[in-house]
């Protein structure tokens, strides 16, 4: 009974600050979200607004009367498009690739893997110029193809299942290749069923990632047909810059998608981070 007494207190302690650091990391997505439903006068000048309306939200969905006229829609379906389909590439290209190169003889294997790793040290920033050259003499600029073809590879998701197929058992490939499964059976039907958790960090990261990229973005698109959420936000400082009560309300929908996927994917999530830190 002493025991459970003396144990109590700094149980206590230990909620008291892990309650602390909570509201700490969440404060800024909560000030994001009561400020883009705060009143105009009211925005950025209390901690906690006390009069709320839904006026910067009809700000961002076209009201005439209040609105500039941005594609706020057709900017967070842009969004939702671009990513979607980079990170699906991103993630089958990796896919193949991490499997041959974790389960697959062939020549120049130990050069192809070594290379990989050796781009993995160099910024991504060094490649934009190259990178938007190519856009242009192939008439990709402000397009969606565009956008997606350049960022469709992933030597971080590379690397993650490569190291994640090599602890798969080379027995259970070779009775499959017995039965006459084809390679690409083997790695549709065996073993990315025996990858959930790790996929699911892989798509969490590159989703995130892609979601949220600007730079490239910014540099692709030119017209409204193409602007994503974060160019059009970003845009907000300069010609919208007097509305910060609007730009609250997107930063929320930037936002709110990607904390959806992650609660929707909360468990695999855990699980593949428990791989990855082994």
């Amino acid at each position: 009974m002493g025991g459970l007494k003396k144990s109590k207190p700094k149980t206590v302690f230990l909620y008291v600050v892990t309650t602390m650091v909570m509201l700490i990391m969440t404060f800024p997505f909560i000030y994001l979200v009561l400020h883009s439903f705060a009143s105009w006068d009211q925005v950025d000048r209390k901690l906690i607004p006390s009069n709320f309306s839904l006026r910067s939200w009809t700000w961002l969905f076209g009201d005439a009367s209040t609105s500039a006229n941005a594609p706020w829609l057709g900017a967070f379906f842009n969004t939702i498009i671009v990513a979607t389909v980079a990170t699906i590439l991103m993630m089958l290209f990796a896919l193949m690739v991490g499997y041959a190169l974790a389960k697959i003889d062939f020549k120049g294997k130990k050069i192809v893997n070594n290379f990989i790793l050796f781009q993995m040290f160099f910024p991504a920033i060094i490649l934009l110029i190259p990178q938007f050259l190519m856009i242009t003499n192939v008439g990709l600029l402000d397009s969606y193809a565009g956008m997606i073809i350049p960022t469709a590879i992933s030597l971080w998701a590379i690397f993650m299942y490569t190291n994640f197929f090599k602890a798969i058992p080379d027995t259970l490939i070779e009775a499959a290749k017995l039965d006459g499964a084809t390679e690409m059976n083997i790695l549709f039907r065996i073993v990315l069923p025996m990858s959930k958790s790790i996929t699911t960090v892989i798509f969490l990261f590159l989703y995130t990632d892609r979601w949220t990229n600007l730079l490239w973005d910014m540099i692709v698109s030119k017209s409204d047909a193409t602007t994503t959420l974060n160019v059009l936000i970003s845009q907000m400082f300069g010609p919208y810059g007097t509305y910060p009560g609007p730009m609250y309300a997107a930063s929320v929908l930037l936002t709110l998608p990607l904390i959806v996927l992650f609660l929707i994917f909360s468990k695999q999530f855990q699980d593949g981070m428990q791989f990855t830190l082994k």
